[in-house]
């Protein structure tokens, strides 16, 4: 499976420490060692491979050493940053995590103007339907189902996927939460994902499941963004400049595997624009430089724009996410009316794509997931 990182990845591997993370078995390992057959893998889980990496005694003569979950060393960047500025590159360095490697093991020197930074996601439309057999239907099926982690993916079956889930969910809470941090509530945090799972396109507040869990609402807090930085959940917070009487603070929540949500189809369908969005959103930043956002809108009547797509902090594109109403909604026109923003509707039970004289448009959503327009020049 030719992975949409790789090429980026080869043309930076000889410049600058690469840091790929993302969320637990999305990719990672296999992409890396499909990079150079010249290569070294090291992964920190091992005692022995521990050994190798505290001795510094690996192959110097290989083209490139992956360095697998080394952010789970103490001063982990300290340590990258001797070995880069006494020996420099070659060989290769690549360091691979299922963690936000800014999110844990913070003390240490900084690793600035020495690194390039790539987060890998699971699969979404575009990516599956490039490497598969698989017509787009299927795709879409499994995304929805299944979601897009390539083992389960490429299964495809409800009864493994089911399976997969728990022991993916296991290993996430009961190893790397463990490992990384000092909270041992594991319980009060696996109710914590039910919780969320049901609330998919909502948004969420931190005192009401603060309530619901009898914690604090610091707490809460803290765990949410413990769940973000193992790459179990995502926040999209709200967009409110220059939006009368927008709601300011609570974020939705989306989940980066598409099958742990709990809802009806427009959920799930929700959660894999979501996803997509995202990952998209995060190739640009990370291969392109370029500064993009993700965000939505709601008022205090009520009324939403479920994605606004930013560029320089700047709104670019409104998307409104539909299972089946193939009427326009009045939210694409009534919000940040007058600027020239692309402003689209996705439906998926949706045949043939609609224009509007105000450029509003209507598409079918495995079309728009298939091409992801998101930061091209509004027409």
């Amino acid at each position: 499976m030719e992975r949409y990182l790789k090429k980026a990845l080869l043309e930076d591997i000889q410049q600058k420490i690469i840091l790929l993370t993302g969320p637990r078995q999305c990719g990672k390992t296999t992409l890396s060692l499909m990079l150079n057959d010249d290569h070294q893998y090291l992964n920190y889980d091992l005692a022995e491979h521990r050994l190798l990496i505290a001795e510094k005694s690996w192959d110097r003569n290989k083209s490139l050493i992956i360095l697998d979950e080394l952010h789970k060393m103490d001063e982990w960047k300290s340590w990258l940053k001797g070995i880069y500025d006494v020996e420099g590159i070659p060989p290769g360095l690549l360091v691979t995590g299922s963690a936000e490697l800014s999110a844990f093991r913070k003390t240490g020197d900084s690793l600035a103007g020495r690194h390039f930074q790539f987060r890998l996601h699971p699969l979404d439309l575009k990516e599956a339907i490039d490497n598969t057999d698989l017509d787009t239907d299927e795709v879409f099926t499994r995304l929805m189902t299944t979601g897009g982690f390539p083992e389960p993916f490429l299964n495809g079956t409800q009864r493994y996927y089911n399976r997969w889930k728990r022991s993916h969910i296991d290993l996430i809470l009961k190893e790397d939460l463990v490992t990384l941090t000092a909270v041992r509530d594991i319980q009060s945090i696996e109710t914590l994902i039910e919780m969320l799972r049901s609330r998919v396109g909502s948004t969420v507040s931190t005192n009401s499941l603060a309530r619901d869990l009898q914690k604090s609402p610091n707490t809460i807090q803290h765990w949410l963004q413990l769940l973000a930085g193992l790459y179990v959940i995502f926040a999209v917070p709200p967009y409110h400049r220059n939006i009368a009487r927008a709601l300011l603070k609570q974020p939705k929540y989306y989940f980066y595997d598409n099958g742990m949500v709990i809802g009806d189809d427009g959920a799930k369908l929700e959660n894999l624009v979501a996803c997509a969005f995202l990952k998209e959103l995060h190739r640009l930043e990370d291969v392109e430089g370029e500064r993009p956002g993700i965000h939505f809108i709601r008022d205090k009547d009520e009324r939403e724009i479920d994605f606004v797509i930013t560029r320089d902090g700047e709104p670019h594109h409104l998307v409104e996410v539909k299972w089946a109403d193939t009427n326009l909604s009045a939210n694409l026109q009534r919000f940040l009316r007058g600027q020239p923003l692309k402003r689209t509707q996705i439906v998926a039970e949706l045949q043939q794509a609609k224009s509007y004289p105000g450029g509003e448009r209507i598409v079918p959503a495995r079309q728009f997931l298939r091409d992801l327009p998101l930061l091209e020049t509004s027409e």
